[in-house]
């Protein structure tokens, strides 16, 4: 049962208030900034205050095919990338949970070091290794490299869970007559829910605002980052690029913000009825 007992936790200081106001604002006004310079009417220069509004670049921005193209095969990518890291970082997540064997703590560090190196050093690793196999680059070449990094995040939030799921859940089910299928889908996989629906939804955002490893894949492919990185050289073009960033900033805060709500109430749920 969760604890009646009134939180005892020291109120923050002023200093340390004062201090976590400046990190948030370090850390978001320039894309308040993004999203104001989406309503100059000046597609040329920036100034503030602005000499007006206009929501014409919103129209212009959906009225670009090339931006349609991109978003397309920008979610395409993402969808198939999110599901492989579903399959095999919950297939990785059990088999290091559930198994002991040599090496198990080297695999585990090896699982996770993709989103741990800088974004160029995947990139180049994965451009020799796709042109070493004399693979054309495609976009296959794209979802391969979203799925080295999207794999961890899905392994990282179901392993957590696993190690929070007793033992003896899974050892009852078995004694009790079901085979692997049925403990898996009437214990396992409720128990685990939760961390793929996060680790599925922080995969789909990472995968969806990829640049970097994207350059390095793509070939003659764009996906949406890459074309707001490509719009960046085309002055003219900037208050589309902004709407086309103001978009991307919501489309990918939606599923973070969810999944980080996810983690947060089912780790409540877990610590009010142990």
């Amino acid at each position: 049962m969760p604890s009646n007992s009134s939180d005892t936790r020291p109120k923050a200081s002023w200093g340390l208030k004062l201090a976590a106001l400046g990190t948030l604002l370090f850390l978001h006004v320039p894309i308040a900034i993004i999203f104001l310079y989406t309503l100059t009417p000046d597609e040329t220069t920036y100034t503030f205050p602005l000499p007006g509004f206009t929501l014409k670049w919103f129209a212009v921005a959906w009225g670009r095919e090339d931006l349609w193209r991109s978003l397309k095969l920008s979610l395409q990518v993402a969808s198939i990338a999110t599901v492989a890291a579903l399959i095999l970082g919950t297939l990785a997540a059990a088999a290091v949970y559930r198994s002991k064997f040599f090496g198990r703590e080297a695999i585990s560090f090896l699982l996770v070091l993709p989103i741990a190196l800088p974004g160029i050093v995947t990139g180049i690793a994965l451009r020799t290794a796709i042109g070493g196999m004399s693979i054309p680059f495609s976009f296959w070449t794209i979802v391969i490299g979203h799925a080295t990094f999207c794999v961890v995040v899905v392994y990282n939030n179901v392993l957590a869970r696993f190690r929070r799921t007793s033992a003896s859940m899974i050892e009852a089910s078995m004694d009790l007559g079901a085979n692997s299928f049925q403990t898996f889908r009437h214990v396992v996989l409720p128990n685990i829910a939760t961390a793929l629906l996060a680790g599925g939804m922080l995969a789909f955002a990472l995968s969806f605002d990829e640049v970097i490893v994207t350059t390095f894949t793509a070939g003659q492919q764009t996906t949406l980052p890459i074309w707001i990185f490509s719009q960046l050289t085309r002055p003219r073009d900037r208050p589309v690029t902004n709407v086309v960033a103001t978009f991307v900033v919501l489309i990918t805060f939606i599923p973070i913000f969810l999944a980080q709500r996810l983690s947060t109430s089912s780790s409540d749920t877990e610590g009010g009825t142990k």
